[in-house]
């Protein structure tokens, strides 16, 4: 049956109005949005590839040039000297994830830090072997905690505690994760859990599962992929042990960017242990004595292994320029409301087509909604199709997930309403057909 929404005029106005008031509607113009036809795209994907800032061909430029005109000396004389480059983003990524600076460091990719922290902070026994992730963990993290266990020469069958869905839409009561962490706590070794769940753009609540956990003696990490640029963070707050995140999805950074590591202060100075050694976790003071002896550096810094890579955190200081700019408070502010909106039409003109999945409590979830729409098995994927084909940019995640996200940086009330009348249009064409 067709839902009466011939007119969205009205719609329309409002997000007219919503965007012409917003302070942080001019944020836009400093990012590149792709084209579609004679207009732009409406670019929810910001969750699997933040867009471009305009100002990092500049900044890559710079670096080449230095490159060119002053080789090995740019390490001292750049316009951004490289030795301590890493530094330069130092501030502004603390600031992002609520930590102290001397907690977090720019390096490696994701999986490559979490081994790196799993090192550290996955120290099983036979009576506590077991690290506890939910169910339908990104697979990167389901290999990488699998791997280890079998590392440490247990089984994952027996050591890898899943945490299953629990509510109608696949999502995961706060309760039930409380309740595994008490029921298994003796066992885990580690609790690992996302910030954000990919998938169904579920929050979790970072404190409360931390002090949890620490009260049954586990240690915990997070991945936050899909929280770090998304949430308003507060990692040192929390207490968690570490915390893993990719730099590519809501920080901008560009493909494959350098990810990120966050190491709480308790640990700032723990020479005694156990971790993966290179030389630029090295105590910079003694580093280029050259003599044998691994003394690590203090903080975030001392799980680094190798010289940081230049032309891939030169985007990542472009765009944390941004996020200092705005501020994340402001953020998250901007994204309740877009995410807000954006339910608000899906609901009074699509409810008929797309279940959310996403809770529907606005602390519960960050900027994205997940979506499954009603009806074949096949109706997904086809609107999904019908979305790209119209240059509104989602993704698709298997089986069933169309994943879209209102990235507060660049995206538009008025981008909502357009995935909405899309939507819309396609499903009344479903209907006469």
């Amino acid at each position: 049956m067709t839902m009466d929404v011939t007119d969205f005029s009205a719609a329309a106005a409002q997000a007219e109005a919503l965007d012409a008031a917003d302070p942080l509607a001019r944020f836009r113009e400093r990012f590149l949005v792709p084209r579609h036809g004679t207009g732009e795209q409406a670019y929810f994907c910001g969750n699997s590839l933040g867009l471009q800032p305009r100002a990092v061909r500049e900044a890559l430029l710079e670096e080449l040039d230095d490159w060119r005109e002053l080789a090995v000396e740019a390490h001292f004389r750049g316009r951004h000297p490289w030795m301590p480059y890493h530094e330069f983003v130092r501030e502004d990524l603390a600031a992002v994830v609520g930590a102290l600076p001397h907690e977090v460091v720019a390096m490696n990719s994701l999986t490559v830090n979490l081994h790196l922290m799993m090192v550290s902070f996955y120290r099983p026994t036979p009576e506590r072997p077991a690290i506890l992730i939910e169910k339908s963990a990104f697979p990167s993290d389901q290999h990488a905690v699998a791997s280890q266990i079998r590392c440490h020469g247990f089984d994952p069958a027996e050591a890898l505690i899943e945490v299953a869905a629990d509510e109608p839409a696949g999502t995961i009561s706060p309760g039930a994760i409380i309740d595994a962490i008490d029921r298994h706590g003796e066992r885990i070794a580690l609790v690992l859990l996302p910030g954000v769940q990919y998938l169904t753009g579920e929050a979790f609540d970072l404190a409360g599962i931390t002090a949890a956990a620490h009260r049954q003696g586990c240690r915990v990490g997070f991945d936050l992929a899909h929280a770090a640029g998304n949430l308003e963070l507060a990692l040192h707050d929390a207490g968690c042990d570490f915390a893993v995140w990719c730099s590519y999805k809501y920080l901008n950074a560009g493909p494959g960017a350098v990810a990120g590591c966050f190491v709480h202060e308790r640990h700032a100075g723990a020479h005694d242990l156990p971790r993966f050694a290179g030389w630029w976790g090295h105590d910079p003071a003694t580093r280029f004595q050259m003599k044998p002896g691994f003394v690590p550096a203090r903080g975030a810094d001392g799980w680094q292994l190798s010289n940081p890579p230049i032309l891939a955190l030169a985007p990542l200081r472009v765009s944390l320029a941004i996020f200092r700019e705005a501020g994340m408070a402001a953020l998250r502010a901007r994204s309740l409301a877009l995410t807000g909106t954006f339910e608000g039409l899906i609901q009074r003109h699509a409810g008929d087509v797309l279940e959310i999945l996403t809770p529907r409590e606005p602390a519960r979830r960050g900027c994205q909604l997940s979506l499954r729409v009603k009806g074949p098995r096949d109706a997904g994927r086809a609107l999904f199709e019908h979305l790209h084909a119209a240059g509104i940019v989602v993704d698709w995640r298997e089986p069933d997930v169309i994943r879209a996200a209102p990235t507060p940086l660049y995206s538009r009330h008025a981008d909502c309403l357009r995935f909405v009348q899309a939507v819309r249009t396609w499903a009344d064409g479903r209907d006469r057909a």
